[in-house]
C-alpha cells in the first residue's frame, strides 16, 4: 500500500495542486483583465475608469463578481432547462481544460503531449456547442441569431488559423509546444512567418468574438446575441469564458510566435545581454508577451467600428483563406529549396 502511495498518491497530489495553481490563476487573470480593459478603454477616451472600489479601483472585478453571484439566477418559462443551465458551463469548462498542455516555462507544463496543437484545436472548436446550445434552448429570435453568427465566424476563422498554425508547424517539425518554443528559427524564417502572425492576430479577434467582429453580441441589432436571456451566475460564467478565451488565445500566439517563456529577441542580441535578460524568469517573459498581445484585445476594441457581416466573411473566406493556402505552399517551397526541413 506504502509503495502504492509513493509512485501514484504523490504524483497525483502534485498534479492536483498543479491544476488549483492554473485554475486559479486563470480565474484571477481573467478578474483583472476586466480591470486592466475597463483602465485602457479610459485612458483611450480621456476619463478614469473604476477609481472608487479599494485603492485606484482595485477591488472593483471582485465588487463586480460578488454582485453577478448574489443576483438571482431567471430562467425563462420557454427555454429549455437543463440545455440552458448546462451551455455556460461547458464553454467555462472548455477555456480552462486547454490550459492543460500550455508550457509557462521549461518544464511547466500540466500534460507535455506530443499532439499538443491538436488538442488545443480540438478544444477550441468545441466551444461553438456552448454558443449553439445557449442560443437553441434560450427559445429566443435574438439568442438564436447570435449563436447562429457565432458558430458560423468562429467555424470560418478556424480554417485560416489551422493553415497558419500548418506553417509554424513546418518550420519546426513537431506538435509538442514545448518543442516548438524550443525549438531555434533563424531570422530570416521568423521574418517568413511574420505576415501569419499578423493574420493569426486577426484571426484570434474573430474567434474569440471580440470587437472589431463580435456580430454575435450585436447591440444595435440582435440586443445581446446568444447572452440575451441569461443573468446572474450563469452570465457570469460566459463572461468568464470568453475572457478566459482571450488569455488562452494571446498564450497560443506567444507559444507559436513570440517564443514562449524564452527572452524576446534572445537570437539576434550579443551574449551578454542575453545573460542579464535569461536572470529574469521564464514564467515572468511568458506573462508580459501574453499580456502585450492581450492589449491588441482591447487597443482594437477601444479604436476599431465593428465590421458587417458580410465584411467578416469576406475577410475570412476571400482573404484570409487564399493567403494562408498560398503561405502554407511558399512556406514549404522554401524549405524545399533551402534543405531546412526539420
Amino acid at each position: 500500500m506504502m509503495e502504492l502511495w509513493e509512485t501514484y498518491g504523490i504524483w497525483t497530489a502534485f498534479t492536483l495542486l498543479y491544476i488549483v495553481l492554473i485554475v486559479g490563476g486563470v480565474l484571477l487573470s481573467v478578474a483583472y483583465l476586466t480591470y486592466a480593459e475597463r483602465k485602457v478603454l479610459g485612458g483611450m477616451q480621456r476619463r478614469q475608469g473604476p477609481m472608487t472600489v479599494g485603492p485606484f479601483g482595485l477591488l472593483q472585478p471582485i465588487a463586480d463578481g460578488l454582485k453577478l453571484f448574489s443576483k438571482e439566477t431567471i430562467i425563462p418559462s420557454q427555454a429549455n432547462k437543463p440545455v440552458f443551465l448546462m451551455a455556460p458551463m461547458l464553454l467555462f469548462a472548455l477555456s480552462l481544460v486547454a490550459w492543460a498542455v500550455i508550457p509557462f516555462d521549461k518544464g511547466w507544463v500540466l500534460a507535455n503531449i506530443n499532439v499538443g496543437v491538436l488538442y488545443l484545436f480540438a478544444i477550441s472548436s468545441m466551444g461553438v456547442y456552448g454558443v449553439i446550445m445557449a442560443g437553441w434552448a434560450s427559445n429566443s429570435r435574438y439568442a438564436f441569431l447570435g449563436a447562429l453568427r457565432s458558430a458560423s465566424q468562429m467555424v470560418s476563422y478556424e480554417v485560416s488559423m489551422g493553415l497558419i498554425i500548418v506553417c509554424v508547424l513546418l518550420c519546426v517539425g513537431t506538435l509538442n509546444l514545448t518543442e516548438i518554443v524550443t525549438t531555434p528559427r533563424p531570422v530570416w524564417m521568423q521574418i517568413l512567418l511574420f505576415p501569419m502572425f499578423i493574420v493569426f492576430l486577426v484571426s484570434i479577434l474573430a474567434e474569440t468574438n471580440r470587437a472589431p467582429f463580435d456580430l454575435p453580441e450585436g447591440e444595435s441589432e440582435i440586443t445581446g446575441g446568444f447572452m440575451v436571456e441569461y443573468s446572474a451566475m450563469t452570465f457570469a460564467l460566459f463572461f468568464l469564458g470568453e475572457y478566459a478565451n482571450m488569455i488562452l488565445m494571446s498564450a497560443i500566439t506567444t507559444t507559436l510566435f513570440l517564443g514562449g517563456w524564452l527572452p524576446p529577441f534572445s537570437m539576434w542580441l550579443p551574449a551578454g545581454i542575453t545573460d542579464v535578460l535569461a536572470l529574469v524568469p521564464g514564467l515572468v517573459w511568458f506573462a508580459l508577451k501574453t499580456a502585450a498581445v492581450l492589449f491588441v484585445f482591447l487597443w482594437a476594441r477601444a479604436t476599431l467600428p465593428r465590421y458587417r457581416y458580410d465584411q467578416l466573411m469576406r475577410l475570412g473566406w476571400k482573404i484570409f483563406l487564399p493567403l494562408t493556402l498560398f503561405w502554407v505552399v511558399l512556406v514549404a517551397g522554401t524549405l524545399l529549396t533551402f534543405d531546412a526541413l526539420p
